[in-house]
């Protein structure tokens, strides 16, 4: 039986994905602020902007899915430094200190698989993105980065999403009139669904994806490649 640990598996496409793969009989393991509302998974607490320690595991894993993610759109004016610090420590710094914390948990499987997530908004030039479109952008780099540095032992990918209907996106599609903006910006005239997106996940670290490392897979209804 395969386990994943699931960095931020509380809500959205984190939680998604350990519904999914537990339906699948697969472990889980998450690491998040508040136990997810979901049955047979081993949960322990972790904040990814906090100093505390990450938790110790003594069990062998499959996998590592790293979701956290932030939606902070606002000028680059209004920005200071300490919005991009807070962000790079969210996404990034976040993402490598659990890879390096539970790499060797790694060491036992036969289809060792790192995911992690992105933005369209990283290869899409948005307004008001520039913060998270940073610390995005640095995901992607060390998403390839790790994928040729761990071959042929693990694999590393990353999805790239669009506004996906999750909680951290509340703000956005709140309403009717946001919602049908949302959807309008994009060429399938639809925002993403968290379920569709833990689905492609679930495919990254199977067995079926052994030949996949390396990648950036957009999500994101047509936005960064298609113009109507």
């Amino acid at each position: 039986m395969k386990t994943n640990l699931i960095i931020g598996a509380s809500s959205g496409i984190g939680l998604a994905l350990a519904k999914q793969l537990i339906a699948k009989g697969e472990k889980v393991i998450a690491l998040s602020r508040t136990v997810p509302a979901i049955d047979n998974i081993e949960h322990h607490f972790y904040d990814a902007v906090s100093t505390d320690a990450l938790p110790d595991l003594q069990t062998a894993i499959d996998s590592i899915v790293y979701c956290p993610g932030s939606i902070n759109l606002r000028p680059f004016r209004a920005l200071k430094p300490a919005d991009f610090l807070q962000e790079l420590q969210l996404n990034v710094m976040g993402a490598i200190n659990c890879i390096q914390k539970y790499y060797s948990n790694l060491s036992a499987s036969e289809n060792a698989s790192i995911l992690m997530f992105s933005t369209v908004a990283v290869q899409t030039g948005m307004p008001f993105h520039a913060s998270i479109a940073v610390s995005k952008g640095a995901i992607e780099g060390l998403t390839r980065s790790l994928a040729a540095e761990f071959a042929p032992k693990v694999r590393v990918n990353c999805i790239a999403p669009s506004l996906t209907n999750t909680p951290l996106a509340d703000k956005l599609i709140n309403t009717q009139a946001k919602l049908d903006v949302a959807a309008l910006r994009h060429p399938l005239k639809k925002i993403g669904d968290p379920e569709q997106v833990a689905a492609m996940a679930a495919f990254l670290l199977s067995a079926e994806a052994s030949f996949i490392t390396g990648q950036i897979i957009h999500i994101d209804g047509g936005m960064s490649a298609v113009r109507l």
